[in-house]
């Protein structure tokens, strides 16, 4: 079976953007799951990701139970709030290391706790780049992790930053508005980025409709992944899918 990174660099290389839903086991009520699911099942997203701040191993478990019945076939990965979301019945594990800050537990020290567990999960890890950039207002991901967004305008700062994790050998560069930003990355500073790196660029936060996602596209994305807006409206899922298909045939 193709490894996930391998899928995603190689519709990288063949410039065929992707399109991921975020789901946050812990947020969404078995109704607005199953919508969802059902919404999915239909337009076929590229991936799934799964986690969230407070998301524990049983709604975990439970998520990617009820995805596998209603959308088989899609790849799962495990978009970590903590290092107890583990679970091998995943495809693969982004391992976020959150770049832009310096907060030490987020940038090793959670990865040396859930290191032993996650070689025994046999799951496919992916070292991922964490870049937390300013969405217009103060996200959960800013709270918890008590560091600072990018500023919206400092490309220059943006690029620096994804260039040297790629040079550490990180797979993924993932830009982050966060979850439930007023604003999502700013396109300037998507393409900026893609300009300077060499793997994969991922674009997640306030991406709330199919113009903010074709701008993103545009600017260079090479997966963009949305949540908020989809356990909103599950149904927007169908044009955003066409939206990709799109862009994929131009």
């Amino acid at each position: 079976m193709n490894s996930v990174w391998n899928r995603v660099d190689q519709a990288r290389l063949a410039k065929h953007p992707l399109l991921a839903v975020l789901i946050d086991p812990g947020k969404l009520s078995p109704k607005k799951l199953q919508h969802l699911l059902t919404a999915a099942s239909v337009s076929r997203p590229d991936f799934f990701f799964i986690g969230g701040s407070t998301a524990d191993a049983e709604e975990l478990a439970k998520c990617i139970a009820d995805i596998d019945a209603f959308c088989e076939g899609i790849p799962k990965i495990i978009f970590p709030g903590n290092e107890q979301q583990i679970n091998a019945q995943a495809d693969a594990f982004l391992l976020l290391s959150l770049v832009s800050g310096r907060n030490p537990d987020l940038l090793i020290g959670k990865h040396v706790t859930a290191a032993k567990q996650l070689k025994k999960s046999g799951l496919e890890i992916i070292p991922t780049a964490y870049l937390l950039i300013d969405g217009g207002t103060t996200t959960t991901v800013a709270y918890l992790s008590q560091t600072q967004p990018i500023p919206r305008e400092k490309f220059a700062l943006a690029v620096s930053t994804a260039l040297a994790a790629e040079l550490l050998g990180m797979r993924f560069i993932y830009l982050e508005a966060g979850s439930g930003a007023k604003l999502p990355v700013p396109p300037e500073m998507i393409h900026a980025v893609k300009l300077e790196c060499q793997i994969p660029v991922i674009v997640g936060g306030g991406i709330d409709s199919t113009a903010k996602l074709i701008k993103a596209i545009d600017a260079g994305a090479d997966m963009v992944v949305v949540g908020n807006a989809l356990e909103k409206n599950p149904d927007l899922l169908h044009d955003m899918r066409a939206c990709i298909a799109y862009s994929e045939i131009k």
